[in-house]
């Protein structure tokens, strides 16, 4: 029975109350009232189900919080020149606590709920809940200097800044709530029947399902479609759209997945994945919600102990976190703002500035979403890693996908079936628009990420045995000189015909005992027989020197040459006394009218594979491409 005087009452009694809760959590009065208003307005949407409950505020004080939280601007407070200077430093001592600490503080202090109730809205049994409130209490009378005594008045003195604000009628709450229904009502249904017929695939999914073909998998009940909201309808990202810990079993096999955190990012310093750079893609976005996980292994370690007749083997079972992965949904206005938060997020990927950190490959994805792209990296610090990032679109919504892994990569099929998961987790909502079928990609050129054209930058760069710090590199120059040559080559990038001929040095300014360790790339355009001339120049120049020089040791390590492109690879010795000779790693490469000439000098005991700077000659032949189009 919906009874209007039941919830009209109910409104009544509870409104202020959860807004006082609410701010304590946020300090922010405005996002504070709008969420318990539209609390209220899904609460009569579903009353019939919500008004017979014993405990109302259980299903109503969660979403005002979420909403709260999703809605608020950090340290509002700071700005409001009527708040007094009490109620200030209480919102700052709580704004210093981690957000399940303020949340247990909060409801503990202003709400009537039993310590058991409170450990299970924020997700902890009842001994951790304590110990965390515990926490919570001693750190916010640190950062208030008060006694712990002093916490409940604090957190009720709060109310007082809330006091001018003013309520819409509970009929106008109810006539919202009517609304609402109705729309999801007709969306709902409309939406249900597009989902089946577009593109002929499962556009839709659900956090629980995988992404596949209509004709691969006939059992397709359960499809979960998620109807737009209406203006002060629920959350606008809803947490059940995104993917589950059983879902990134593809991640990793053997791992057990779980997930650590649910958040609108706000908290913290908002940095979540690798590479990211701000808190988010589109910081003038409308929401954003995130969710992270740790993928773990539980293993057999063998290990010997004692000595000599008392040595012996011990066995024991180690659990250890393996890989870490995140999915971050940000909402924009409107799908314009969508493409550039979109582009912005494939940057920090494509030009990761993470010290250490190569960009392997670059993808780009098709039938997922609107634009998708998929980029692997290697981070070779102290601890090696893959990092896998797949980043989509769909209409208003950008949704980023980050697997960390230290054990076996994750494919490349597994990292585009999970963002055509992800993209149907959200298909539907609102804001989306093209949802996913049978994902296919193809390998690109690295996005062009603000260097000269045909350059090389850090994050191209592989590892070097025996260093300290990252990759650094030189201000790009005009190439007077060439320190990518040898003396075998002797070649120039200056003279008639040569144009945008640039020069740029990479070191490791952290290794002090790096005498003579560097890279070098030259770059410069000419015309198409030149181009082609100048490569075979230095190829015969080479081959001689190896042939003429007895102290000169020349292997080839890669050659490809057509009309459009070469590339040349060599490993040189050269013999400076009978005890001393000079190692070097050179490579030219030519694509159309653009040049470049790759120099590497090792160090003992520091030096670069061969197959990675095969793999890096062949990156210059990427980067050349966009020289290329310039000329």
């Amino acid at each position: 029975m919906r009874s209007p005087e039941t919830f009209d009452a109910y409104y009544g009694e509870t409104r202020t109350r959860l807004l006082h809760e609410a701010y304590a959590l946020t300090g922010d009065a405005p996002a504070s009232r709008a969420a318990v208003r539209d609390a209220f307005v899904v609460a009569w949407h579903r009353w019939r189900k919500i008004g017979v409950l014993d405990d109302r505020d259980a299903y109503v004080r969660p979403l005002a919080f979420r909403r709260a939280r999703r809605r608020h601007t950090a340290r509002i407070w700071h700005r409001d020149k009527s708040l007094a200077p009490e109620a200030r430093s209480t919102l700052d001592a709580l704004s210093k606590l981690t957000t399940r600490q303020r949340e247990l503080l909060v409801l503990n202090g202003l709400s009537a709920l039993s310590l058991n109730d409170i450990g299970r809205m924020v997700g902890l049994p009842r001994s951790d809940a304590e110990r965390e409130l515990q926490t919570a209490t001693s750190q916010f009378s640190l950062h208030r200097d008060v006694p712990t005594t002093e916490v409940r008045r604090l957190l009720d003195d709060l109310a007082e800044p809330l006091e001018s604000i003013r309520w819409p009628r509970a009929t106008a709450i109810r006539r919202a709530g009517a609304a609402r229904r109705r729309t999801h009502t007709v969306i709902g249904a409309g939406l249900a029947t597009a989902a089946l017929v577009v593109s002929g695939s499962l556009v839709a999914t659900g956090s629980q399902a995988e992404a596949t073909s209509l004709s691969d998998e006939k059992a397709t009940a359960g499809v979960t479609v998620h109807a737009p909201a209406s203006a002060t309808g629920e959350e606008i990202i809803d947490e059940g759209s995104l993917l589950s810990a059983a879902q990134l079993s593809r991640f990793g096999p053997g791992l057990e997945w779980a997930e650590t955190a649910t958040t609108d990012n706000l908290a913290g310093d908002g940095l979540l994945a690798p590479c990211q750079r701000e808190r988010f893609s589109d910081p003038d976005g409308i929401t954003a919600l995130a969710r992270t996980w740790e993928g773990s292994a539980t293993r057999t370690v063998t290990t010997q102990v004692g000595k000599g007749d008392q040595r012996r083997t011990r066995k024991r079972r180690v659990t250890r976190t393996e890989s870490t992965a995140v999915q971050i949904v940000e909402m924009s206005r409107d799908a314009e703002q969508a493409v550039q938060s979109f582009e912005t997020a494939s940057m920090w990927y494509a030009g990761c500035i993470d010290p250490r950190t190569q960009l392997m490959s670059t993808r780009t994805v098709k039938r997922v979403g609107d634009d998708a792209r998929a980029f692997r990296l290697r981070a070779w610090g102290r601890s090696p890693a893959t990092i896998s990032v797949a980043v989509a679109r769909t209409g208003n919504l950008v949704v980023t996908n980050v697997v960390r892994s230290q054990g076996r990569p994750v494919s490349d099929k597994a990292t585009q079936t999970a963002l055509a998961a992800a993209v149907n987790g959200l298909c539907g909502s609102d804001g989306a628009a093209t949802c996913a079928g049978r994902s296919r990609s193809r390998s690109v050129v690295p996005l062009d990420i603000g260097m000269p054209p045909g350059l090389l930058s850090s994050v191209d760069l592989p590892p070097v045995s025996g260093v300290r710090g990252p990759w650094v590199g030189t201000d790009p120059e005009r190439a007077r000189t060439n320190d990518a040559a040898t003396r075998c080559d002797r070649t120039s990038f200056t003279g008639p015909g040569i144009r945008r001929a640039l020069t740029r040095t990479f070191l490791f300014p952290e290794t002090r005992n790096a005498r003579q360790l560097g890279l070098t790339q030259t770059v410069g355009a000419m015309r198409p027989g030149a181009a082609r001339d100048f490569v075979e120049t230095v190829r015969t120049r080479i081959r001689q020197c190896g042939q003429a020089n007895l102290g000169t040791s020349v292997t080839q390590l890669a050659s490809t040459s057509t009309q459009a492109r070469d590339l040349s690879v060599w490993s040189l010795s050269i013999e400076l006394n009978d005890t001393q000779s000079f190692p070097f790693l050179m490579a030219i490469a030519r694509d159309g009218t653009a040049v470049s000439q790759l120099g590497f000098t090792p160090d003992p005991g520091m030096t670069m594979s061969r197959t990675d700077f095969i793999a890096l000659s062949r990156r210059v032949l990427e980067r050349l491409e966009a020289l290329r189009s310039k000329t």
